[in-house]
């Protein structure tokens, strides 16, 4: 059979990777000049900055992909630990290492709280709970149907889903600065944790079972390493082919016409692209009897981002300034007032929270020698809040280097040789986002599972969508299980006959 699979981010690498290896005929179409969507790689003045996802876990699931091929994943790519998986800084100075080590996890709680440590026990306890329905048992299943969802729903009142992730984290530990270490995880999948149902607490255990791991080379080379896979096994990838229509006939899908006129033809069409956007843009009106225009506007979608990606001429090893890791989180002021400023109110706001990655404690050979390789991001409203990107992106990154600087890492507006940066215009630019959203559909209750847009569209039977938009989310893990459960549709004859 031939597919088409429209973009080639982790969700379409995935699916164009299964569906290879099946027999079938794939043909990978992207806009840039790069593969791996928000996982793109910056490369300049001898340093090479990932665009996007930085935290890979779950590393069975890119195993599979290889094994399935019968092929190892290490002769494609090296994969490391990372320890502590986030050290994470408060406003006052002080931090805390989080990990996989449940004596120095509890060693930390019991200096910041010694009543929380039974309170931390259970909650490690009820997330496994959460992680073998939530994740084991349901994030590779389609939701197609209303029965899909309704079979569960005993299961998600007996786990507390209707509470949110900061509300369920709080019945079991009352220090605040706790609170903010067991809840940051939905905002690494565009999700506010005052907001996104709790069976996302299930990231934790989902972290403590498998580790937090770090690409040789940066996230980049494991983009590299699975498209390598993919032509070995036959598969075609075409770069600087931006999809402009899905071609239908009958309410099926036939396949796509280019920006430039040209069209390919495809007995079943995978799209990669933002879902919103695709229904928008990718589908004519008149095709899209649930999707309208409307809909689309009515829902709720997640934050953007701002990125800075920057290389050093010194090495910032904790010689003076605080001493930092890997994965940094760096905690504001304020927390819940800040995400609702980002959520719900949608201003830019004067203070910030930031997520500073170091891959070069790690990889040096990502800058030159001598050299440290960094980005700093932070959340910050989508496109819906009116900011006026173009005048506003230059003062923004002054404060946020001007903090980091006094903070974090000092004279460094001495010492950077390097410079890129992004804001929410890159997501609906570059990367054809609905509102500039970084993560597609916000993860709350009623935009999950059944509730969130599915993976076998309801416009065109043969039309099937992966990615962080579609259930069951965004993440390195939830991407992937996207990819799995298209093939599985595929496999299963599901809208292809």
């Amino acid at each position: 059979m031939r597919i088409i699979v429209i973009g080639s981010g982790f969700g379409g690498l995935g699916a164009a990777i299964r569906l290879q290896t099946k027999g079938h005929d794939v043909v990978v179409l992207d806009k840039r000049d790069k593969p791996g969507g928000r996982a793109y790689v910056y490369e300049q003045d001898g340093f090479k900055f990932d665009g996007g996802p930085t935290v890979i876990t779950a590393p069975f699931m890119i195993d599979e992909l290889f094994t399935n091929a019968g092929r190892r994943a290490e002769d494609y790519v090296q994969m490391v630990p990372v320890s502590p998986f986030y050290r994470i800084f408060f406003h006052d100075g002080t931090h805390f290492d989080y990990s996989d080590d449940l004596p120095a996890m509890v060693r930390q709680i019991r200096e910041l709280n010694p009543d929380d440590v039974d309170g931390y026990l259970e909650f490690v306890r009820r997330a496994e709970k959460i992680f073998d329905k939530g994740f084991t048992e349901l994030a590779d299943q389609p939701f197609l149907k209303p029965w899909d969802m309704i079979k569960i729903i005993p299961d998600m009142v007996k786990l507390e889903s209707h509470r949110t992730v900061y509300g369920f984290v709080a019945k079991f530990v009352k220090n605040e600065k706790l609170r903010q270490v067991l809840t940051f995880h939905p905002l690494l999948v565009g999700g506010n944790p005052f907001q996104t149902t709790s069976i996302y607490t299930l990231i934790n255990y989902l972290e403590r079972k498998w580790g937090v791991w770090f690409a040789k080379g940066g996230t980049g080379a494991l983009v590299s390493g699975m498209v390598r896979l993919f032509e070995e096994l036959g598969g075609t990838m075409q770069l600087n082919t931006e999809v402009a229509e899905i071609t239908t006939s009958g309410g099926r899908a036939t396949g796509v016409r280019m920006q430039d006129g040209s069209e390919l033809h495809a007995d079943a069409v995978v799209c990669n692209g933002e879902v919103a956007f695709a229904y928008q843009h990718l589908l004519p009106a008149a095709l899209r009897k649930k999707y309208t225009d409307r809909k689309l506007a009515r829902m709720r979608y997640s934050m953007s981002l701002v990125v800075i990606y920057f290389g050093t001429d010194r090495l910032y090893r904790g010689t003076d300034g605080p001493p930092l890791a890997h994965h940094d989180i760096i905690l504001g002021p304020r927390y819940k007032p800040l995400l609702n400023d980002i959520f719900n109110k949608k201003t830019l706001a004067d203070d910030f929270s930031l997520y500073l990655h170091m891959p070069t404690l790690t990889d040096p050979s990502l800058a030159p020698p001598g050299c440290e390789a960094f980005y700093v991001l932070s959340p910050v409203p989508h496109l819906g809040s009116g900011t006026d990107w173009r005048s506003a992106a230059k003062p923004y990154r002054d404060r946020i280097m001007q903090f980091l600087e006094e903070r974090y890492l000092p004279n460094l507006s001495q010492h950077i040789v390097s410079e890129h940066m992004i804001t929410p215009l890159h997501f609906a630019q570059d990367l054809n986002s609905y509102q500039g959203s970084a993560f597609s559909v916000e993860p709350i209750l009623t935009q999950s599972a059944w509730f969130r847009p599915h993976n076998q569209s309801e416009e065109l039977p043969n039309l099937y969508f992966v990615g962080a938009g579609t259930h069951p989310g965004a993440g390195l893990p939830g991407v992937l299980s996207s990819a799995k459960i298209v093939d599985d549709l595929i496999a299963q004859g599901v809208g292809v006959v």
